[in-house]
């Protein structure tokens, strides 16, 4: 018996050398069959290429933005312009001629900033730039006047708790990288509320300043209470540093008029072509649409929603239809921790082994060199061999994993995912903050970024085979 099943097994061996297999057990092509399929798609990309870059498309995205951006402003998850920018999307994307457009209900926190103050007055009057932070209660009507104490680290704060009781809290921590330093803005308050500030004030997370406060959501405890929490200037945080170490008094008065409202309704918004062979499966392209309440939200995320907007505009340009379903989500609620997307996920989650990849663009559209990736191995290899095909534009590095507030629920469920990668080297001067406009972006490079965006997802959306997980 043992003998038999030795020489079943020798045979089925022999029987997929060199291949691999489908989800349902048939055979899939050998890499160097893959290779050769994808290197078909040579001519194709060059033509999605040179419509981006040098064509009739040339500037559109930006164009299109900058429309969105000037037309609709800011767009914080529960405001009227949220609600507009949307309304807007449906009917461009109706216009565009794009299929099954329509609008998926989903709920998002509403919050608003209210009147924001905060004057230093001792040791001199200095007026304090800041904007609170989203989900931030309210000071009392007359605002709350007292001493400082700045920490440069939650150790610090700790070591010195007894100090802290009854003063501001002002955290002057030095900007080492996004996923590190934005602790503080989201734990700051509820650290400082453990030692008995009455308020914290943080140094913004970015990694240049004009003297310009970032915005951003925080999160409170429910066994912690909640204090007025709001970012300040780079500026503000190590001039009160400065103060501080030469044992200067610092007492300030803030007020803001935060309100929390029941969650409201919004929508994310979907567009699709569909697929000619295999319409049931998906790669998905997406940005989010919500931004906060300053600036344009131009950079975050307009720039990542209209590409993916002109991934799927070129390909009907160009008369292409993919085997599979192309689906374009702007998604809402972003900023508010993936909310929209959340939902999303758990209402198409049954449908989880049709999605082949999910995509999201929200680092920026800035001069791109490639993808990030979250895959299996297999998967990986055939990404990298895609990204051979843009080599005309230079952007063919694939990275590490890929990163996407909006996209994380599936990767952890083992879909790809991928995300735009380009030279976010301003990235953090102008995040969260009244610097997001129109004035970052670079038509240029939203050609480019568009261009890696199209070639990527039709690609995959029309090789034969859904990449492995």
């Amino acid at each position: 018996m043992k003998y038999l099943f030795l020489m079943f097994l020798m045979n089925l061996l022999h029987q997929y050398a060199g291949k691999s297999l489908r989800r349902d057990g048939s055979s899939l092509k050998s890499f160097e069959g893959i290779k050769n399929e994808i290197a078909g798609y040579t001519n194709i990309a060059k033509a999605i290429i040179d419509l981006a870059v040098h064509g009739k498309a040339q500037n559109r995205s930006y164009e299109r933005l900058a429309v969105f951006a000037d037309t609709i402003g800011p767009r914080l998850s529960g405001s009227k312009n949220l609600e507009e920018g949307i309304k807007y999307m449906f009917n461009v994307l109706k216009k565009d001629g794009l299929e099954n457009v329509h609008l998926e209900p989903v709920k998002v926190p509403h919050w608003e900033r209210g009147e924001e103050f905060a004057v230093m007055l001792e040791p001199r009057n200095h007026s304090i730039a800041l904007l609170g932070l989203g989900s931030s209660i309210a000071t009392p009507p007359e605002g709350i006047t007292a001493e400082v104490i700045v920490v440069a680290s939650f150790d610090e704060l700790h070591k010195r708790a007894q100090e802290a009781k009854g003063k501001i809290v002002v955290y002057n921590e030095p900007f080492i990288s996004y996923g590190e330093t934005v602790q503080y803005r989201l734990q700051g308050a509820v650290e400082a509320a453990k030692v008995g500030a009455v308020a914290s004030l943080i140094r913004s997370i970015a990694s240049f300043s004009i003297h310009s406060p970032h915005t951003g959501e925080q999160s409170y405890q429910p066994d912690v209470p909640q204090i007025p929490t709001a970012c300040i200037s780079v500026e503000d945080a190590e001039m009160m540093s400065r103060m501080s170490l030469r044992g200067t008094k610092i007492v300030v008065h803030l007020r803001m008029g935060a309100k929390t409202y029941p969650d409201s309704l919004s929508f994310n918004t979907v567009a699709e072509i569909v697929g000619s062979k295999y319409p049931e499966q998906v790669v998905l392209v997406s940005g989010h649409l919500d931004s906060w309440d300053v600036g344009q939200g131009a950079m975050d995320d307009g720039g990542g929603a209209f590409i993916s907007w002109e991934a799927l505009s070129l390909i009907k340009d160009l008369g292409l239809r993919p085997k599979r379903t192309l689906r374009l989500v702007l998604w809402t609620g972003e900023e508010q921790g993936g909310v929209g997307a959340e939902q999303y996920y758990q209402l198409h989650k049954e449908n989880i082994s049709n999605f082949d990849i999910v995509m999201e663009s929200d680092e920026g559209t800035f001069k791109p060199s490639g993808l990030g990736f979250t895959g299996s191995a297999a998967a990986r290899d055939i990404v990298k061999e895609i990204m051979t095909l843009l080599q005309p534009i230079n952007a063919t590095d694939v990275y590490d994993t890929a990163d996407g507030t909006d996209i994380s629920y599936w990767m952890r469920d083992g879909v790809p995912g991928a995300s735009l990668h380009s030279d976010i080297n301003k990235y953090f001067w102008f995040h969260h903050s009244q610097g997001d406009t129109m004035t970052v972006q670079d038509p240029n490079q939203m050609n480019l970024c568009a261009a890696v965006w199209t070639v990527v997802s039709y690609v995959i959306a029309d090789m034969e085979d859904m990449l492995p997980r």
